[in-house]
């Protein structure tokens, strides 16, 4: 129907050729850019209608654009033009990424025993579970049940401040859900560097690579973010503080760390999350300590989860996949809820349990971690790791709302978020 509309259109055009030398042929199909800002507009709105008629998250909206658009459904989004967008969305997982290492408070963990015995519960006790789930339940071998484990046992943390920020939520549920949430994503990370050495024992012929990825991994994300975090520092203190010429440094100095890292085929998301964390710990003098993103970071939310959305694999869905899906996310929220609730501390119990969900979300570190590694040996990967995308396939979609929920029952939001318009 489509050709018939544009047959007329397409005569005119090639009769117009025969004089005007200086057209291109006949566009057959629109330009990748075009149609990529065309859906990430089409994101916003309905984040925006969705968080204004149904008081959703927003993010549910980018990840339902990505997914209907995507190649998984309506294949407006191809896997070429994924492939061409994924330096931006490496760029936009690694801003928030960074922030999140910035907000991340060490010396609050020293000060509390507590809050040590719950993260350390909510670590262990859920790479145990899901460890044991797909071990044993699923079937997987021990190294693929190792990674489903590392790529889930955290949360989201672009999901979680996000979702946050949007709410305008403080007080001791949000500054704990933030802390686990950072933790949390700390100790999958260094699982995550483990579970490729142990990849590579069980596929590789040459021993050298199961020693020689995870120290790659390791150290080349701390030398990177090491180079980037002294870069923003030290050009940072020649210039006014709060000032947007400070704003600027931040985030040339991040993306110059997301362009290394890709070229050196280390995970962005752990060089960017090493840097906050650097920025945060050597910055004495407190040059960036009050230099926050703009605004405009929520449009970098559009572009990382309508291409999350786009790029879960929704196309290999099967009944059982589903199923053990779910069941991994059942075993994930009992570890974590679990943990918090039997660690005790001064934090009453039904707080302790709405931080247990407020840290469900899992998004698109998870999906980016998962093809990480499955991309090591793809003949294999793609379907052992088929667990955790669909996992996180269905927590794109509940995993804000439970996080939007715990915080409104711990009564730290404004009223005003959840009519509020706009971006921010």
């Amino acid at each position: 129907m489509i050709d018939r509309l544009l047959s007329p259109l397409r005569s005119a055009w090639e009769s117009l050729l025969e004089r005007l030398i200086f057209l291109p042929p006949f566009p057959e199909s629109i330009d990748t850019l075009a149609l990529f800002s065309l859906l990430l507009v089409v994101g916003l709105l309905i984040g925006e209608w969705l968080h204004a008629h149904a008081g959703w998250p927003k993010v549910i909206g980018y990840v339902l654009a990505g997914t209907v658009f995507g190649p998984a459904l309506l294949g407006w989004i191809s896997i070429e033009a994924l492939a061409q967008a994924r330096p931006m969305a490496d760029a936009a997982l690694g801003l928030l990424m960074m922030e999140v290492g910035r907000r991340l408070d060490l010396s609050w963990l020293v000060r509390n025993p507590e809050l040590l015995r719950s993260t350390l519960s909510d670590i262990v006790l859920s790479f145990a579970l899901i460890f044991s789930f797909a071990l044993l339940l699923v079937g997987l071998s021990p190294a693929w049940a190792a990674a489903t484990a590392a790529v889930t046992m955290a949360s989201a943390p672009a999901v979680v401040l996000l979702t946050i920020e949007e709410s305008k939520a403080q007080g001791q549920v949000t500054e704990r859900i933030i802390l686990h949430t950072a933790l949390g994503s700390a100790a999958s990370f260094i699982a995550f560097a483990i579970v490729l050495g142990i990849i590579h024992a069980e596929h590789s012929e040459d021993w050298l690579n199961a020693l020689a990825h995870p120290l790659w991994v390791a150290i080349g994300a701390l030398l990177i973010a090491w180079g980037a975090a002294q870069l923003a520092l030290l050009i940072a203190r020649l210039l006014p503080k709060r000032s947007l010429a400070q704003v600027f440094v931040l985030v040339a100095s991040a993306l110059l760390a997301v362009g290394i890292a890709r070229m050196l085929a280390v995970p962005v998301f752990l060089t960017l999350f090493l840097m906050g964390i650097l920025l945060a710990v050597r910055d004495k003098h407190q040059t960036l300590r009050y230099t926050q993103l703009p605004e405009g970071h929520w449009l970098l939310a559009i572009i990382l989860f309508v291409i999350v959305g786009a790029s879960l694999p929704w196309q290999d869905f099967t009944w059982l996949t589903g199923l053990q899906a779910l069941g991994l996310l059942v075993v994930r929220a009992i570890a974590k809820i679990g943990a918090l609730a039997w660690s005790g501390g001064s934090l009453p119990l039904p707080k302790r349990i709405l931080v247990g969900v407020g840290i469900q979300p899992l998004s698109a570190t998870a999906v980016f971690m998962a093809y990480e590694i499955a991309s090591l040996y793809p003949e294999i990967g793609r379907s052992a790791l088929a667990l955790p995308l669909f996992a996180a396939a269905i927590m794109e979609l509940a995993g804000p709302a439970l996080c939007r929920l715990a915080l409104r029952k711990s009564g730290e939001t404004e009223t005003a978020a959840a009519t509020q318009g706009g971006i921010a």
